[in-house]
């Protein structure tokens, strides 16, 4: 059987998620994946639909115009990511061999939002013609209440009861109630009344003069809370409350300005992708992993985009380090793969999930989210000072070095390893966890307790924040065991993983620790913790740069020459733009700036090829090939929250900037610029209570630095 195809947790490829498809809009535990025209029509393997907490509650709905489906004129995402509009026209309507209607006559123009657990539409009729004209405007409409694992493609042995009612209001009620006892609902409702309406079926006949305009709404409301109490909400009210939240959390961090037009594009888009990502909970603001898949806290995913963020917002680190605090397993649970002190891979709030058909309500299959939960604790330290957080998550962060010291180390050799506990969990749990992901130079697949590569190094790092933390907090005696345990663990990391022959470090050790000795971007995750020695730190950048791992348009997770490379996998020779950014943030602690530069360079470039500019989760592994973009990658998530963190952090890379709140300074080690950016603008960075504005100017690929502005005596500090 395909190995691939042996995963319960595949995802099948029935239907691209980015062929042509512009919008995907979202506020809170709500997103909606729609056409080019507005539409929503899913069917099986096209992730179309209104969702809602892991629950598809509008499955179809279509606007007709005399019965045919309009003709798209455009269709644009605001770059706020506030509201897709359409503009559509009428095609040809003949009657017998008599055009009775000419084409681009009628104008519709659509404006959808998502706000507060519904989505909102307003629908603008034009008539351009010189006489009056009547038409009918019809919507068909569905709701399947397809969990979220449905829609992905897996198959239930049975489901609960739907009903659907149109209310003595004239509006359409579809009730759902589950195998789990829970009562799902979705209403519709038009403003005015349409002339007619059924069940799945609703319409306006109207006679529009000409350069008539007429308007109507539609609300779709979400949530078990939606009864006889629901009213609706005025459009233009709650238009004006979405934006402003939005430009609300889009003015949070510093301001990026940028000569190049492409990088601010690029930035610009990556800011308003975080902006309606983040999703603010009871304990602060997360970063939801991507959509439509991964609409929900991941806490891999989130972490390192908090990581790649913490420059330039270190909220969502705050808000990210007190979910996962608040979620940390405290008993064992084979099913969920949970064990004391380790930290949340994956929750979900869907049917499925609640009935334990799969495992993911609260699910702890990832080896890394653990010791990056630590790192990325001390870290928001360095940046913040915030010593009053840390002090309350102590117990937490001693919690989770508990489970690294001891479930994390299942057989005592000083290294993390994992194992998933029943067969419902996830074979492979760093984040290439592709069943085949992991596998030997003979393309055999490893067999565990697996040892990644990159898992040492989040240890490493963890260990080292740990004994900042504890000094920071007058724990004399742990800050010093900590540090010799980091100590060792570099030592024993050094003996293990080399790969002479290679030049570089091994992806794994297996249960019979023998190497995977596979070329892997695994390896530049040791630069960004720095475990890795100097001398074989400039290997791996060596290696990592060569054509077999770097395409030209970023590194690829698996070298060409390796027995399982297929530039079209999800984790075998594609190229993720987060694997890349830490990779980036691991070459500039070692200095080596050129390489920084020529990641930089590849991925931004490829994002100018890219629909909004907006890179995605990951796109194929091809060589790049003159006057031709990269190669899309047909079921990735877009936006994803890590992808859209990147280059923030190749930006920090670049010109190799730290914020120290201890020593109230901004630094930058051998700051450099790309060739097509001549000037960067870095406005309002902020620390603690201090601030700078900054420009930094290409000469040759050096930036000189200017202070612009300064408060409450700020240093900026530049070495070479």
């Amino acid at each position: 059987m395909n190995e691939a195809l042996a995963s319960q947790f595949y995802i099948p490829a029935r239907a691209t998620l980015d062929g042509g498809r512009p919008s995907r809009l979202k506020h809170g535990d709500t997103f909606a994946v729609l056409d080019t025209q507005g539409d929503l029509m899913a069917f099986e393997g096209n992730p179309d639909g209104l969702y809602h907490r892991d629950t598809r509650h509008l499955s179809h709905f279509e606007i007709r115009l005399n019965g045919a489906r309009p003709l798209r004129l455009s269709a644009n995402i605001a770059s706020d990511n506030a509201a897709l509009t359409a503009d559509l026209t009428n095609p040809d309507f003949f009657e017998g061999d008599r055009l009775a209607l000419p084409k681009d006559t009628i104008h519709l123009q659509r404006l959808k939002f998502v706000w507060q657990g519904a989505m909102y539409e307003r629908i603008a009729v034009f008539n351009y013609d010189e006489e009056e004209r009547r038409i009918r405007i019809s919507a068909t409409f569905d709701c399947d209440f397809a969990d979220l694992f449905e829609a992905r493609g897996q198959r239930r042995a049975s489901r609960g009861v739907r009903h659907v009612q149109v209310t003595n209001r004239g509006d359409v009620d579809f009730v759902y109630t589950g195998l789990d006892g829970e009562e799902r609902r979705t209403r519709l409702q038009f403003t005015p009344q349409p002339d007619g309406i059924e069940t799945s079926f609703a319409y306006y006949d109207m006679r529009i003069k000409p350069q008539e305009k007429r308007v109507f709404f539609i609300r779709v409301g979400c949530g078990p809370e939606i009864g006889d109490g629901w009213q609706s909400r005025d459009f233009f009210r709650a238009f004006a409350d979405a934006r402003r939240a939005l430009r609300k959390l889009q003015d949070r961090p510093a301001r990026l300005q940028s000569s190049s037009v492409l990088l601010e594009d690029t930035v610009n888009r990556s800011i308003a992708d975080l902006s309606m990502l983040v999703t603010e909970t009871e304990h602060g603001s997360y970063p939801y992993a991507g959509i439509p898949w991964f609409s929900t806290p991941f806490g891999r995913d989130g972490i390192i985009t908090a990581l790649m963020m913490l420059w330039i917002d270190p909220s969502v680190a705050k808000g990210a380090l007190k979910l996962l605090a608040a979620t940390q397993a405290k008993d064992s649970d084979p099913f969920r793969d949970s064990e004391p002190g380790k930290i949340l891979h994956e929750m979900r709030f869907g049917e499925m999930a609640a009935l334990r058909e799969v495992p993911f309500g609260l699910y702890y299959g990832s080896v890394d989210s653990t010791p990056l939960f630590v790192l990325l604790a001390g870290e928001y330290l360095r940046r913040t000072g915030d010593l009053d957080t840390i002090r309350g998550l102590w117990s937490n962060i001693k919690a989770a070095l508990d489970w690294i010291e001891h479930f994390g180390d299942v057989d005592g050799d000083g290294f993390v390893e994992y194992h998933r506990q029943r067969d419902t969990g996830l074979v492979n749990q760093g984040w290439k966890d592709s069943i085949d992901s992991v596998f030997h130079a003979n393309g055999d697949l490893a067999e565990g307790p697996i040892a990644l590569c990159e898992v040492q190094a989040y240890v490493y790092g963890a260990w080292k924040e740990a004994a900042y933390m504890a000094h920071r907090l007058g724990l004399r005696s742990e800050w010093g065991k900590y540090d010799l345990r980091a100590e060792d663990i570099r030592a024993r990391f050094e003996q293990s993983f080399w790969c002479e022959e290679l030049g570089t470090y091994a992806l794994a050790l297996d249960g019979k620790k023998e190497k995977c000795a596979v070329p892997t971007s695994n390896p530049g995750h040791a630069l960004f913790t720095g475990i890795a020695d100097s001398e074989r730190a400039a290997r791996v950048a060596r290696q990592l740069l060569e054509p077999d791992m770097f395409s030209g348009w970023g590194i690829r997770t698996v070298g060409t020459s390796a027995p399982r490379y297929n530039p079209m996998s999800y984790h075998n020779g594609s190229i993720w733009p987060h694997d890349n950014g830490l990779i980036a943030l691991g070459l500039a602690r070692y200095g080596m700036k050129e390489q920084v530069l020529k990641v930089f360079r590849g991925l931004v470039e490829a994002a100018g090829h890219i629909e909004l500019r907006r890179l995605p989760e990951l796109f194929c592994g091809f060589g790049r090939k003159q006057r031709e973009g990269p190669i899309g990658y047909p079921v990735a998530c877009s936006p994803q929250a890590w992808a859209a963190a990147t280059p923030l952090a190749l930006i920090q890379a670049s010109l190799g900037l730290t914020l120290d709140h201890d020593e109230r300074e901004i630094r930058f080690n051998l700051p450099m610029l790309p060739e097509f950016v001549d000037r960067l603008y870095i406005k309002n960075l902020q620390l603690g209570e201090a601030s700078a504005d900054l420009l930094l100017t290409r000469h040759g690929n050096d930036a000189a630095i200017t202070v612009v502005n300064r408060s409450n005596g700020v240093r900026i500090i530049e070495t070479h």
